[in-house]
């Protein structure tokens, strides 16, 4: 019988954690997973390491790390824990999702999704394929937790619209995240000396599309008050700490902006010629804005867009004397296989 995987051996252990109380009840409320997803190399890890007061340097992230932090609310009372979950590989790793996310922990789990600034060919297709993936699977397990706790589903629907006030005029424009949802945009330091019409495409966008899944949509880069700014939004996930009311939507400056506080009107229509709008045959205001987007930021061709698969022949994760052993162990393995090629001819030609 096969050995199980690394993978498996995770997702069982996460599942048996869960499995001491009934679904939707195994976590307590002093506890909050917060899950990193985006863009390769596009600073999820540093984030979190700020977040936590970690002055350690950034390493690769080789698949999906786990790291946890605490933090009392007052004197004398038990810390919170904070589970931190951060998927590498961008885009590469999607059916990975699936581990941190179950029914036992859905209720109190965000999402942070991290885009590079700097590569705004990317950004469309990474932001799209997470966000897919991750609403694909947080839906699945929200009808499993319907099936045996239906008032814990009712929460969650109801807990999607909290951020938009009732009397919000895009209410019924808008189709909320199933789980609370930050988006960042980083490497601000690189994007600020862009074009300023490129610049108004992808904070336009962004914005958009914050607003749309009524999430929290912020930049930052190395600069300390940024990150400041961000660690308090994290923590705000992470511990139940209040929220900023601050926003910023100055395209020549970082935006924030907090969940439920913008609206369609302030960021107005695409930004594409009146007479164009008419040529892009779309189906919903989400692609008629991917298409204005992709106009100007075509993503790469499928060919140099698609992530390396196997993560031992990703160069980011070289090791010359493993490496070395891996091709002598591909040569062997080439040589067997043409050599077992010639003895079935041979035993075709005898027979």
């Amino acid at each position: 019988m096969p050995s199980e995987t690394l993978w498996e051996i995770a997702k069982a252990e996460v599942e048996k954690r869960g499995s001491n109380g009934s679904e939707g009840e195994g976590v307590e409320m002093g506890e909050k997973s917060v899950f990193f997803i985006g863009s390769k190399n596009g600073g999820k890890t540093t984030i979190i390491l700020r977040c936590l007061d970690r002055d350690e340097p950034a390493k690769p992230t080789l698949a999906l790390e786990y790291t946890y932090g605490r933090r009392a609310k007052g004197h004398n009372t038990p810390k919170d824990i904070a589970h931190f979950w951060e998927l590498g590989g961008g885009t590469s790793l999607l059916d990975l999702i699936s581990i941190p996310i179950t029914s036992d922990t859905l209720r109190t789990f965000s999402i942070v999704l991290v885009l590079d600034l700097s590569k705004p060919n990317d950004l469309w297709p990474t932001m799209e394929s997470l966000l897919q993936a991750t609403k694909d699977h947080v839906d699945k397990v929200i009808v499993k937790l319907g099936k045996t706790n239906s008032k814990a589903m009712s929460e969650m629907r109801q807990k999607m619209w909290s951020n938009m006030q009732k009397d919000h005029p895009d209410r019924e424009l808008i189709d909320p995240f199933p789980i609370p949802l930050v988006i960042i945009g980083s490497k601000y330091d690189i994007f600020q000396d862009f074009d300023s019409e490129k610049r108004k495409v992808i904070c336009k966008t962004l914005r958009f599309v914050a607003h749309y899944y009524g999430a929290s949509l912020m930049f930052t880069s190395k600069s300390e008050a940024l990150l400041l700014k961000i660690r308090g939004v994290i923590n705000q996930l992470a511990f139940g700490i209040d929220k900023s009311k601050s926003i910023c939507v100055d395209q020549n400056k970082p935006l924030f902006i907090t969940a439920g506080l913008d609206s369609l009107c302030q960021i107005g229509s695409p930004p594409v010629p009146e007479n164009d709008i008419g040529k892009l045959h779309a189906h919903s205001p989400m692609e008629l804005w991917k298409k204005v987007y992709e106009k100007l930021f075509p993503p790469k061709s499928i060919n140099t867009l698609k992530a390396v698969k196997d993560p031992a022949r990703d160069p980011q994760y070289a090791e010359s004397e493993v490496d070395e052993m891996r091709i002598q162990k591909d040569q062997e393995l080439e040589q067997y296989k043409k050599s077992s090629s010639k003895t079935w001819k041979q035993i075709e030609l005898d027979s």
